[in-house]
């Protein structure tokens, strides 16, 4: 196994030059299934917020690995499988300097999102929710942030409690020290979300937070992919978010962690890779992060990650933000002109990310996505696996249009001439 540190001081030196706007069309070369046909027409992607489309140099790392040294890891003494470890730890690394933790030894590779927070979940949380502990969230979460911690709550005896939200779509912090008390032994928030674009203050709700001795996990499955995001600037104690969100494929998510906390938890998984010896009596584990990262890992995906990361980091994840305020920006105003259109969450583009969810009259999302998609325009429409938010907003469902690096304003214009289409045909007035 190749010593990760060294792979950390390789890798230093390796961030780009951030200054500057976004060469949007020079990006869109790079994602060829953009030039694919729709009913005839060239598609506006614009469901970034499930899933992001994957350029050309991720998709080469892949195939790179399959067609060069396809070869387990760690184990192997052979080139191939010695080419696989380091590019798969390298992966670790890059991702590492891409939030700022302090050590890629604190970034665990797992499946996705979801993953990540049940590892937490899992391994943190049964071994330090007690009964009578609270547990502080938001109705503002994804169904994967808020499930794990109601099992959890309900096994433990834990009560769970939640920061409300204004007319705007924001966290309502009128109430921060009231919930966040001497009981609250976790904090658990989305830093963006899937609904209303909300960017929330992540940073002064850890400081409350971690004044009562609370430890705070955020969910960047939005925020990662879209905005310069930094673990040590945020104070959290966990990270977690989807490689397939940022340009990298399915399969792979990261959880990040406190070194010191990590290595107070107890394994999630065991078997192969995790374990440093094995008896028949008793079993020792590994070092960080295979420690959590049991049996054969999604090698492939890890390496795609790792490209990921490097296209991102190349592009500068403050042009990328900057693109998708201005983005945002021009969405807004000209959604906002089409009649009987209803937009939830803040309304400035600088207090959100790159989403538009919206009703059109009293037309179901899902009959309105339909309409779209007629007319080469791809967005999600449902309830965003955010059942209760969407029931706070008093609506069924919503339609969500989301953007990123790769998306132009005359897709916005695509957009907004497909909702005048809708208008027509349901007739309205």
């Amino acid at each position: 196994m190749l010593d990760i540190q060294e792979l950390e001081n390789r890798e230093e030196g390796s961030r780009s030059d951030l200054s500057g706007g976004l060469d949007v069309a020079t990006i869109r070369q790079d994602f060829p299934i953009l030039e694919e046909l729709v009913n005839g027409k060239k598609v506006a992607y614009l469901d970034n917020g499930a899933s992001s489309l994957r350029p050309e140099p991720m998709i080469n790392a892949m195939l790179e690995y399959y067609h060069k040294y396809n070869a387990n890891i760690h184990r192997g003494v052979y080139r191939w499988s010695e080419d696989a470890t380091r590019h798969y730890e390298r992966a670790h690394v890059k991702v590492a300097k891409f939030i700022n933790a302090e050590s890629a030894k604190e970034v665990i590779f797992t499946r996705n999102t979801s993953e990540s927070l049940n590892l937490i979940a899992y391994s943190w949380g049964r071994a330090n929710i007690q009964a009578g502990d609270e547990i502080v969230s938001t109705v503002m979460e994804h169904h994967s942030n808020l499930v794990p911690w109601q099992v959890l709550a309900a096994e433990r005896g834990a009560k769970l409690r939640y920061f409300n939200i204004t007319s705007e779509g924001k966290l309502d912090l009128s109430q921060i020290d009231e919930l966040i008390n001497s009981k609250t032994k976790l904090v658990t928030l989305t830093h963006m979300s899937n609904v209303l674009g909300t960017i929330n203050p992540v940073e002064e709700i850890v400081k409350r937070a971690h004044a009562v001795g609370a430890v705070v996990v955020v969910d960047g499955a939005q925020s990662v992919p879209h905005v310069a995001v930094d673990v040590q600037a945020l104070g959290c104690d966990f990270l977690a978010f989807s490689g397939h969100k940022m340009c990298g494929p399915t399969g792979i998510g990261v959880l990040w962690g406190k070194k010191a906390i990590l290595e107070a938890m107890p394994p999630f998984l065991t078997g192969g890779d995790m374990i440093r010896d094995v008896t028949l009596e008793k079993s020792t584990w590994n070092d960080l992060p295979w420690k959590f990262e049991a049996g054969t890992p999604s090698i492939a995906e890890g390496i795609g990650l790792g490209a990921a990361v490097d296209y991102l980091q190349n592009l500068g994840m403050d042009k990328v933000r900057a693109h998708e305020i201005e983005l945002t920006r021009y969405a807004l105003a000209q959604i906002r002109e089409v009649p009987d259109i209803i937009i939830y969450g803040p309304r400035k583009a600088e207090e959100k990310g790159g989403i538009v969810s919206f009703n059109l009259a009293d037309i179901h999302p899902h009959d309105l996505a339909t309409i779209l998609d007629n007319e080469g325009v791809a967005v999600r429409a449902g309830h965003h696996c955010c059942q209760p938010l969407i029931e706070i907003l008093d609506t069924p469902a919503t339609t969500r249009a989301s953007f990123y690096i790769y998306n132009t304003p005359a897709e916005v214009d695509q957009l907004v001439e497909a909702l005048y289409k809708a208008r027509r045909i349901f007739k309205l007035s």
